[in-house]
């Protein structure tokens, strides 16, 4: 396959993993719908998801430099996706004080910020572990 084809093969994969991603993230959240929320300018919802998609791409990114074809780099994006599915309830879990989903409601932009930090943090851990 010709390296602009395959860019493009790529290319669809990643969008296809990263809206799966968000729909299974808008799926779980019961306290607001992330795009309402963005649509109104919630700026911590907005930092939340943005770094959900900035970590899920980094672990796209690093599967595409050590797989050997896209359905491995697919397979790593949809782990990828299930380990920020669990950072979030983690996240949520160590923040005992008060819930991540009701601040990010809120629009608390700290928590959004944090978020945002644990899911690119995880994306470079998880894709630095694939070999």
């Amino acid at each position: 396959m010709g390296p602009f084809l395959l860019t493009f093969v790529y290319f669809i994969a990643a969008i296809v993993v990263v809206a799966v991603g968000l729909v299974i993230f808008e799926l779980i959240t019961t306290k607001y719908k992330d795009w309402q929320e963005i649509e109104k300018g919630n700026n911590a919802v907005a930092l939340s998801i943005g770094g959900k998609i900035i970590g899920i791409c980094l672990i796209l990114a690093f599967s595409i430099y050590h797989s050997s074809d896209v359905l491995d780099t697919v397979i790593w994006g949809g782990y990828g996706v299930v380990l920020q599915l669990i950072a979030y309830y983690i996240f949520d879990f160590l923040t005992r004080r008060f819930s991540v989903e009701q601040k990010l409601h809120e629009g608390v932009v700290a928590v959004g910020i944090v978020s945002m930090c644990v899911s690119i943090g995880l994306g470079f851990v998880v894709g630095a572990s694939i070999t």
